[in-house]
């Protein structure tokens, strides 16, 4: 169970830095076109985090204090790198920040297809829709690759225009 204890607690400090990122891009998208993407996407991911929490609650298993705030300082570090550059690198930045929640994400569909290889050996994991959990993350990840790709049209053709 540890090792089980450590890969959720690794989860759940992603989603940590996930939401820290989505709280800090909606603030920067207030009033822009992504602003209701972005909301929509954290509120998304703050339900997932409640299921991850959940399971690691029914599983007997502690959250990890100390993963959640390594999580929320590498998220701050790599806020300073997306927006490090100013005005001019402002779609580059997004950009970016939408790859790093697409692998995050990719990873949480990883995540729930993994848990489902030991559904029938952890009673608690019984009853939870692991496929549906995963198709969500199929889901959140064409969302986020939708927006990133219309951003690397943006990032790449403004800068030639420059």
């Amino acid at each position: 169970m540890k090792a089980l204890a450590s890969y959720l607690n690794d989860h759940l400090a992603g989603s940590v830095a996930a939401i820290e990122l989505l709280d800090h891009l909606i603030k920067e998208q207030s009033g822009q076109r992504l602003e209701k993407f972005l909301v929509d996407l954290r509120d998304d991911i703050r339900i997932d985090q409640e299921v991850l929490q959940n399971l690691i609650g029914k599983l007997d298993l502690e959250e990890s204090s100390m993963r959640k705030v390594s999580a929320w300082v590498v998220e701050k570090i790599g806020r300073v790198k997306i927006s490090f550059g100013g005005d001019e690198a402002e779609d580059l930045g997004l950009l970016q920040a939408l790859e790093g929640l697409a692998l995050g994400i990719t990873g949480k569909k990883l995540l729930w297809r993994a848990l489902g290889t030991v559904e029938r050996d952890l009673s608690p994991l019984q009853g939870v829709d692991l496929a549906r959990l995963e198709q969500r993350a199929v889901d959140q990840f064409e969302r986020v690759e939708k927006e990133r790709l219309y951003l690397s049209r943006e990032a790449f053709t403004d800068e030639e225009k420059t």
